[in-house]
């Protein structure tokens, strides 16, 4: 079976090219036309030679996705919904604000964590995306769009941190001079709190940012609001957000998603603000997006607002994350759950 040629890393790419009997100049040839160009085919390779493109379509292919949906916001967000090679689908979400266009991607069909508020492992895990499923949600929004991305977050399905190895590979491709040409301080890793992989991604020489889904300040509460948090607890997790700094110099950001009634406290505000200083992080409060049966769990604007204001007082540095794309099932995970219930009637 033919490999998708996107799916291999630059220096890969460059022994496939010298086992072909090629100069090495053709595997920069190469990679341009696949992640600067958005070839979709061997053949407009164009300062190619014929014989280099005949070994290529012997060995490769070059895969992409099917838009089966695109939703626009009246607030300007556009969500993608794609249709990969075995059906399943995934999303990627467009945000636009003022001169920054970040896109946010996806790096699983499902997650295997099951966080209780987010819709992504609802249906539980069914694969990883492989490099060039992740990539090409770039390469075909900026084709879609006619507009070239400033920043990139992996926060749509999944957890970027379970499926490491394709994740790194796919943000060396991104970042590449060669490629998309995006800055790694433009690139931000989510995660729900694999700590192994923290420790792996502070090392790849690149100043990734690092957020992590916090969401509660004790092991009891986060036990039922992030699962993984019985395997990898608080103490291990900011030990190791600690380490990331320390080893990065980038500043992490602490995602805090209030819920009503379980994280929402003054003494939570205060334990969280407790944390960030220890870490220098800053914290991101975040509007609770329900899911089906949950919207009781809304703490509402007054409430986000104190819970704010008690943090700031505190000295930390505080945003608030403003839900995009309501009127399109803009939280990840909403609109391919959709076509995986019509799916299942």
């Amino acid at each position: 079976m033919k490999k998708d040629i996107r799916d291999i890393s630059p220096e890969e790419l460059k022994k496939e090219v010298a086992a072909m009997g090629e100069p090495a100049h053709r595997a920069r040839q190469i990679f341009l036309w696949l992640n600067r160009r958005n070839a979709g085919s061997f053949s407009v390779m164009t300062d190619l030679p014929k014989g280099l493109i005949a070994k290529l379509r012997r060995k490769f292919i070059i895969g992409t996705l099917e838009c089966a949906e695109r939703l626009i916001s009246k607030d300007g967000t556009e969500k993608f919904l794609w249709r990969l090679e075995d059906g399943e689908h995934v999303e990627t979400v467009f945000i636009k604000e003022k001169r920054r266009r970040t896109l946010c991607l996806s790096t699983q069909v499902g997650c295997r964590f099951k966080c209780p508020f987010c819709a992504s492992g609802m249906k539980g895990f069914i694969r990883d995306l492989r490099v060039s499923e992740i990539v090409n949600q770039l390469l075909l929004v900026q084709k879609l769009c006619a507009c070239r991305m400033t920043n990139i977050v992996f926060m749509g399905m999944g957890e970027p941190l379970d499926n490491y190895d394709n994740l790194e590979k796919a943000i060396r491709v991104i970042n590449h001079p060669d490629g998309p040409g995006i800055g790694a301080r433009k690139i931000t890793v989510s995660t729900c709190g694999i700590v192994p992989g923290i420790l792996k991604l502070k090392k790849i020489g690149l100043q990734v940012g690092l957020s992590v889904s916090l969401h509660a300040v004790n092991d009891r509460v986060r036990d039922g609001l992030v699962p993984v948090n019985r395997r990898y607890p608080l103490k291990k997790l900011i030990s190791a957000c600690k380490e990331y700094y320390g080893e990065t110099g980038r500043v992490v950001t602490l995602e805090y998603t209030l819920i009503k009634g379980r994280n929402d406290s003054p003494a939570d505000a205060e334990k969280l603000a407790g944390i960030a200083k220890r870490l220098k992080a800053k914290v991101n409060l975040i509007e609770y997006s329900p899911v089906p049966g949950q919207k009781r769990l809304m703490p509402g604007i007054k409430r986000l607002a104190l819970f704010k204001e008690s943090l700031r007082l505190k000295g930390v540095t505080v945003t608030v994350r403003k839900s995009r794309g309501g009127d399109i099932l803009g939280a990840c995970g909403q609109l391919a759950g959709r076509y995986a219930e019509k799916a299942d009637r």
